[in-house]
């Protein structure tokens, strides 16, 4: 099917309305940032100030009386800690995806859903990168994971998987941030240029870095942006790739699998893809843009998160079967035990309920976007995307704790349960990447302006330049035949 054929019978035919103009779609997006905020972006912004509050003092708290506060013990040294951590990294994964693999294939459709999904990126990383700093017991001590010489002449130990998550979520978020804020560059010099005040002028004149939409400015741009793509792409896979080696690089049973690499990469892809989606649909309604974001665009969203439901399910099932076929007693008793928990008197386990909700939320729930009504039914896959990222998060406590909690020695079993310190530390995130998420979509373009009228002759074939665009500076539409060289 191509981007403008009619999908029948869901209200919208188009990907992209044929009639649109270039004025169409500046007017969409920039009235979100000069209009004044709706009440309910204000109640949402109050709402994600107090769970910020809610993370300084519990970050507060944490330094006073050390990690002894949370859950942890003996023998689950990880816990909530690394399971948020791995969650948080694993949202930022679609960002990248979106924007970089989908540019590098040139899919159309991602214009209208990569601004988004980028920044869902930046704060993501941002929520991720807290808990690699603070679970260490001693943050003012973190600049030894860094590589340079401490007070003792020592460098950081370059063999340890938590140096390779400092440089792997550092170059993750300055590459995305690269990416995110070069895509930028053109949609600023709009809202520059219809800024009615001396302070929007300035301000979005200083992010728009003296663009004047030239040939020679466009053609700088498409190679940045060209680069940065290429040099995102290897950290899609590479990324979640090094978070995995944090546990299978050991020889703990339930860690110990070479398929973990490309497993957490499908994950990450899988709840990002779920977060990206059900934030879209609120965003989409509560603004209007349901002309630049059709039910076309989230039906592909919910058939990558069909194919990646499916791979994650299918490297569940292979985790049983290397753990039988391998013969190995105390990997086969974590599987068969410690997560299945199902012998022939029942449940056998202490936490069977954390494998089941993980297999009901990412193996059944995607199946339903089989059907072609369930994918393009927006209040469906609205509770799809939360019951996905549920899932995913019990996936990644699924493979912390229960491999943890049922040591080699039944002397050694122990239980986790969270304290309210856990509790807050993760609900404090939350607050976090909300408050940055309701300001960029209340001062910034949500939607790639200059990429999406990129598409347009693409979406109506008889679009005809300079027709229906009174009213907007033409510098900064991307020009379908070279300017004239400066």
């Amino acid at each position: 099917m191509s981007a403008h054929e009619p999908i029948a019978g869901i209200g919208e035919t188009h990907l992209l309305p044929p009639n649109m103009t270039f004025n169409d779609v500046t007017e969409a997006v920039a009235r979100v940032t000069e209009n004044k905020a709706p009440r309910g972006w204000w109640f949402l912004f109050i709402g994600a100030l107090l769970f910020l509050g809610v993370l300084n003092a519990a970050l507060g708290y944490l330094l006073a009386t050390g990690v002894g506060s949370w859950g942890n013990n003996s023998p689950v040294a990880w816990a909530w800690d690394i399971t948020n951590f791995v969650w948080w990294i694993g949202i930022g994964h679609a960002g990248t995806l979106i924007s970089a693999i989908l540019f590098l294939f040139r899919q159309k459709w991602r214009t209208s859903i990569n601004r988004f999904a980028e920044a869902m990126t930046i704060f993501a990383v941002m929520c991720a990168g807290i808990f690699p700093g603070i679970h260490t017991g001693r943050p003012w001590f973190d600049y030894y994971m860094f590589p340079l010489p401490n007070q003792m002449s020592l460098w950081p130990n370059f063999k340890s998987p938590l140096m390779w998550d400092i440089f792997a979520v550092s170059t993750y978020f300055t590459i995305s941030f690269l990416f995110w804020f070069t895509g930028l560059i053109p949609d600023m010099a709009t809202l520059r240029d219809r800024s009615k005040t001396r302070v929007r002028r300035m301000v979005y004149g200083a992010m728009a870095l003296g663009w004047r939409g030239s040939n020679r400015h466009w053609r700088n741009y498409e190679r940045a942006y060209l680069i940065l793509a290429a040099i995102s792409t290897p950290l899609v896979l590479s990324v979640h790739s090094i978070v995995s080696f944090d546990f299978a690089t050991s020889v703990l049973p339930g860690w110990h699998t070479t398929i973990f690499p490309p497993y957490f990469v499908a994950g990450a892809v899988f709840s990002g893809f779920a977060l990206v989606l059900t934030l879209l649909v609120i965003t989409r309604q509560v603004f209007q843009m349901q002309e630049i974001v059709t039910i076309k665009h989230l039906d592909l969203m919910n058939k990558f998160m069909l194919g990646t439901g499916t791979l994650v399910g299918y490297a569940y099932a292979m985790e049983f079967f290397i753990a039988w076929y391998s013969g190995n007693p105390y990997e086969w008793h974590v599987f068969r035990f410690n997560r299945l928990a199902l012998t022939a008197e029942g449940f056998d386990g202490t936490m069977w309920w954390a494998y089941w909700a993980m297999i009901s939320c990412n193996v059944l729930v995607p199946q339903i976007f089989w059907f072609k009504r369930m994918r393009t039914s927006i209040p469906v896959m609205f509770v799809a995307s939360i019951l996905i990222n549920i899932g995913m998060w019990f996936e990644r406590f699924v493979i912390i704790v229960t491999s943890l909690h049922r040591d080699f020695l039944p002397s050694s079993w122990g239980y986790f349960s969270p304290t309210l310190m856990d509790i807050l530390l993760y609900l404090g995130t939350f607050g976090l990447f909300f408050t940055c998420f309701l300001l960029f979509i209340r001062w910034m373009p949500m939607i790639a302006i200059a990429e999406v009228k990129m598409a347009l002759p693409a979406a109506d074939p008889h679009w005809v330049p300079g027709h229906g665009d009174e009213g907007e500076d033409q510098d900064h539409a991307p020009a379908t035949e070279p300017a004239p060289a400066e």
